[in-house]
Order: structure tokens, then C-alpha cells, then sequence
């Protein structure tokens, strides 16, 4: 999955924290990113143009951050859940004690809350935004 964002690195940053994420490494053979990049040639005002997560256990998908010039304008048409409460199969309060903590958690990596959802009078799921505004529900 490629995210187009203003600022890779900071987005990376968040993304690593919400789905616990590692900073791809160096391709083999390179101590660094810089190393590599020096290596083929990317000119430094470059280097800053793309950041790569991978999952530590090298099974789920690596997600790609992408330098583009424009800036989000309206609201996604695909966005990710971050499953924190276990599901509707768990207490509910035991469930939104996980949802609660999660959104904590994010709020202080640089998401905003946008709203709070109810379901038959209950809390239910919130939905945020990352620090580039893309909406995504914590439930």
C-alpha cells in the first residue's frame, strides 16, 4: 500500500506507532538509507521524498509514504480500522477501555479525534484522522 502525503517521514513515524511498524532496514550490504542512496546516485534534496515500513515479523504488507506536491482535499474513499477493542464479541466495557486506550495512545503520536460513534446508545468505535488529516476508525 503507497500513501501520497506532504511529509513521508513524519507520516511514516505515526503509521509505525498505530500498526507497530518498523522502519524498513537498508537494502543488504548497506549500513544506511544515506549509504544507499549515495551509493546510486539520489541526490540529498531527494532523500527525504519517500519512507517504507515493513511488519517486524515480515508477514502483513509494507506500506510506502510518497513525497507529492498537492495536499488532501476531501475525505478517503479507502481508510483502515485499527482493531483495538478485540471486536464485538468482547465486553463492552472491556472493549471500549481498548478503544479508549488506543485513541490515547495515537492522540499523542499526532492524531486528532473527529467524532465518536454510538450504537444502540453504547460507544462504538471514534474516528480519527493522522497527522495529515486521512480519516481511520479505532473500534
Amino acid at each position: 500500500m503507497t500513501v501520497d502525503c506532504a511529509e513521508p517521514r513524519v507520516l511514516a513515524r505515526f503509521w509505525a506507532v498505530a500498526l507497530g511498524y518498523i522502519e524498513r532496514p537498508p537494502p543488504a550490504g548497506f549500513a544506511s538509507w544515506e549509504a544507499w542512496f549515495t551509493d546510486f546516485g539520489v541526490p540529498e534534496e531527494e532523500w527525504d521524498d519517500g519512507a517504507y515500513l515493513t511488519d517486524p515479523e515480515g508477514v502483513l504488507p509494507s506500506l510506502s509514504f510518497l513525497k507529492v506536491p498537492e495536499h488532501k482535499v476531501v475525505k478517503n474513499r479507502v481508510h483502515l480500522d485499527i482493531q483495538a477493542g478485540g471486536g464485538r464479541e468482547v465486553d463492552g466495557e472491556m472493549r471500549w477501555e481498548r478503544v479508549v486506550e488506543a485513541v490515547a495512545r495515537l492522540t499523542a503520536a499526532g492524531a486528532t479525534v473527529l467524532h465518536e460513534y454510538e450504537t444502540g446508545g453504547r460507544p462504538d468505535h471514534i474516528v480519527m484522522a493522522d497527522p495529515e488529516g486521512n480519516e481511520f476508525c479505532v473500534l
